[in-house]
């Protein structure tokens, strides 16, 4: 089973993250029957000196570089990564998505309607390159702007919406889609460290969402244990 980590800033993570990827990385070879494998065409980590996704600074240097690989990116979202998802998932023969997109699409270029048109498309690129799939969505996380913008909090909670629609519409059993619960107790004081990013916490809380999600309706793997 190989698994392919789609997401923005939040998945790529920065130098000195664990990321919740490692997270997942850790509860998967914990509890996963089987054997499995981290894919993807991307490996780093974003350096904000340099402005570009070019560093290996991860904050254990024992996470394997198979395993660190990942189709994510710094300001990307589903306007981004929809048109290249089929040659991704073609080239890294993926099996099972995780997918956290949005947060940037709603913030700077699209509003929730072309967002989930931009969800459409992505779901059938992936689906053309392996008709047998499978996706799990996690929601929109509002980050701090939503605590002073009340408009764009409504559109994340109007895309949530509408995402959570378009997952019911299009799941189908020769490519299950699923949505994610929001993490369990997330809190973007606590659990981010600059109201966006997840620290430790929140990398925790987010990988949970998935693994609780994967285990529910597909029996993959165990609950999360989250540690606190």
């Amino acid at each position: 089973m190989r698994f392919l980590f789609v997401g923005d800033s939040m998945t790529i993570g920065a130098v000195g993250d664990h990321t919740w990827r490692y997270r997942m990385w850790s509860h998967l070879r914990a509890t996963l029957d089987g054997p499995f494998a981290v894919t993807g065409s991307r490996c780093a980590l974003y350096d904000p000196v340099v402005d570009a996704a070019v560093s290996d600074g991860y904050a254990d240097s024992g996470f394997p570089p198979a395993a660190r690989r990942h189709f994510a990116g710094w300001g990307e979202g589903w306007k981004h990564l929809a048109p290249l998802i089929g040659d991704e998932v073609r080239a890294q023969r993926a099996d099972v998505l995780l997918i956290s997109l949005g947060l940037i699409d709603l913030g700077f270029y699209t509003n929730p309607e072309q967002t989930v048109e931009n969800v459409r498309l992505f779901v059938a690129r992936a689906r053309a390159a392996n008709p047998a799939v499978r996706m799990v969505m996690l929601p929109v996380i509002p980050n701090t702007r939503a605590l002073l913008d009340p408009g764009f909090a409504g559109q994340c909670e109007q895309f949530n919406t509408l995402l959570a629609k378009t997952v019911a519409e299009l799941d189908g059993s020769a490519s299950p889609l699923l949505m994610a619960s929001s993490p369990r107790g997330y809190d973007i004081q606590l659990d981010t460290y600059d109201g966006t990013h997840p620290n430790a916490a929140g990398e925790h809380r987010i990988a949970a969402a998935f693994a609780d999600a994967m285990f529910q309706a597909w029996g993959l793997a165990e609950p999360y244990a989250v540690p606190f």
